[in-house]
């Protein structure tokens, strides 16, 4: 296994963190735990030479915690950092704070939390929490040995990625971040803006949500011609690792192979470990997911509101996502969200309003029903 410093918190940590959300494979973090499965997972992560874990108040039904925290009994606590979350959604203020934080310590088994981050926050969550105290309750438990360092997790837009992480002395951050989403969210500016400010970064999402475990026809080809064999999975994370400003890369398991995978790979990767030709190799399979783009939608939203409703942006997003990665639409949590909310195409009356307002001048209306009669065929 290789260690990474934690930028300027100065100690080792692995470069492999396990998160403990998709245990059984459930890919939206809600399932019933097989406590034994999860906990021998752990373990062996543990025992592989894994020093980070990774959780949250809400993961797996809001049974993550208690499953981590049964795995870290016999002496394991000992041997590893522990993160977990605070989410915004269920606290108003310093006594549910107090209360959120004691029951994380219970479920935990443990006398104190490694990281603590404000969970999946923007410029307007990170507001939302400074209105209800939230940094001077983490400087408060950090004072009082309850936990050890204030981080953030993060899913929005560089600008409020920048105003979060310089309005505050944070000592952690964990971004989405993967060798597609080098323009999206914090992205490679995020990265590098925190590296100079000497913050640790933890990654998740490396692979997509396993999206990008599995390269479809035209990217696999890539991979088969290069001179180096490596599984996507390898690709994935040895670019990842290649930034020195990373310091743990997240993966979630729910196989013994998985884990066993992962040590394999994270026992040689580094910084700077990349060759000119394998940097290129994976702009080039950059290249060849975006070819497989359905619509050049920008996600501007000139064309929101719909008079009907249609949340048109959104099912060009996952219509283009299903067919850059060769993902089955049925299990895409966006298109059931769309469904759900009777946001779907099905209730377009072809009015024309998004045509006129769009930018790009895509033909909306026909895109819309061709995306919709493909994204819901049985």
């Amino acid at each position: 296994m290789k260690y990474r410093t934690m930028g300027k918190l100065g100690f080792q940590s692995s470069a492999f963190g396990l998160g403990c959300m998709r245990f059984n494979g459930a890919a939206s973090g809600d399932s019933v735990i097989d406590e034994q499965k999860a906990i021998s997972l752990i373990r062996r992560a543990i025992d592989g030479g894994v020093t980070y874990l990774d959780t949250a108040y809400v993961y797996l039904d809001k049974t993550s915690e208690i499953v981590l925290g049964k795995a870290l009994q016999d002496g394991y606590r000992d041997r590893v950092t522990i993160a977990t979350k605070m989410p915004m959604e269920y606290v108003h203020n310093r006594a549910e704070m107090e209360a959120l934080l004691e029951s994380e310590l219970k479920k935990l088994q443990t006398d104190h939390i490694d990281f603590y981050l404000m969970h999946g926050i923007n410029r307007e969550k990170w507001e939302y929490f400074k209105s209800i105290g939230a940094p001077e309750f983490f400087n408060d438990m950090r004072a009082a040995g309850k936990i050890r360092f204030r981080c953030f997790s993060f899913h929005g837009p560089y600008e409020d990625f920048e105003y979060i992480i310089n309005d505050w002395d944070w000592d952690m951050v964990q971004i989405q971040y993967n060798f597609m989403d080098i323009g999206n969210q914090a992205g490679t500016r995020g990265l590098e803006l925190a590296g100079r400010k000497g913050i640790p970064v933890v990654i998740m999402e490396g692979l997509l949500g396993g999206r990008l475990a599995k390269a479809p026809g035209n990217v696999q080809a890539l991979y088969d011609a290069f001179p180096v064999r490596r599984t996507p999975v390898e690709w994935a994370f040895r670019w990842l690792c290649n930034h020195p400003e990373v310091s743990v890369v997240l993966s979630g398991c729910n196989e013994a192979e998985q884990i066993d995978d992962n040590l394999r790979i994270f026992d040689s990767v580094e910084a700077g470990i990349m060759s000119e030709a394998e940097l290129k190799l994976m702009d080039d399979v950059r290249s060849a997911y975006f070819s497989r783009t359905r619509i050049g939608c920008t996600g501007c939203r000139y064309c929101m509101p719909c008079p009907n409703g249609v949340s048109i942006p959104d099912i060009f997003s996952v219509w283009n996502n299903v067919s850059l990665y060769e993902t089955d639409p049925r299990g895409n949590w966006d298109l059931r969200r769309i469904r759900e909310n009777s946001q779907g195409a099905d209730h377009c009356i072809g009015c024309g309003a998004c045509e006129a307002a769009c930018p790009q001048h895509l033909s909306i209306i026909d895109s819309l029903q061709q995306a919709w009669k493909e994204l819901t065929a049985e």
